[in-house]
């Protein structure tokens, strides 16, 4: 059912549901608990199948999916929600959900495709740097993904034997094949 056309009373209930699946799925991840995320997992499935044009609900879907083991599966409840469009915070994650379940399973292309396209939009957003860096590291672009790895680290390191070393660390993170 289109978001258009749902009355009050059936956006209330259903975030009342989505709102019951994600506690569910938090829960279950945070415990490492399979049953309560199998719980999650049936409940999202039951909520997609009855809302199936709904973006949130997909997404929840495909996370749920990532979260049982079942990475293969999620895959196109992400990309659904993709298509039917997100909020800011949450097509960040989706974008991050998608590219690294991509990573995963070794669909490199579709990995680097989808984090590229993260943190094109996203800049600031560390998660999905360093996601997009081990993708390309997997396409074997060494030097790319050093480089995003490398600054990410300086960037956000309070370690002092690396804080020592900054300028040349941050140098060579983007000269890497340079020699003397």
């Amino acid at each position: 059912m289109n978001d258009k056309i749902m009355n009050n009373t059936d956006k209330t209930n259903l975030q009342l549901l989505l709102d019951k699946a994600i506690e569910l799925r938090e829960e279950g991840r945070a415990k490492q608990d399979q049953d309560i995320l199998k719980e999650a997992r049936t409940l999202l499935l039951e909520m997609v199948a009855t809302y199936p044009d709904h973006a949130e609900v997909n997404y929840q879907t495909g996370i749920v999916h990532d979260n049982t083991g079942y990475s293969k599966e999620a895959i196109p409840y992400y990309v659904r929600a993709l298509e039917l469009g997100l909020t800011k915070k949450d097509l960040q994650r989706c974008l991050l959900g998608l590219g690294s379940t991509y990573r995963a399973l070794g669909y490199y292309p579709e990995a680097i495709e989808t984090l590229r396209r993260g943190v094109t939009e996203f800049p600031e957003h560390r998660g999905l740097q360093i996601f997009y860096s081990m993708a390309l590291y997997n396409s074997k672009d060494y030097k790319q993904a050093m480089e995003i790895a490398l600054t990410n680290l300086m960037e956000t390191t309070s370690d002092e034997s690396l804080q020592y070393f900054k300028r040349g660390i941050s140098y060579y993170a983007q000269h890497l094949d340079e020699t003397w």
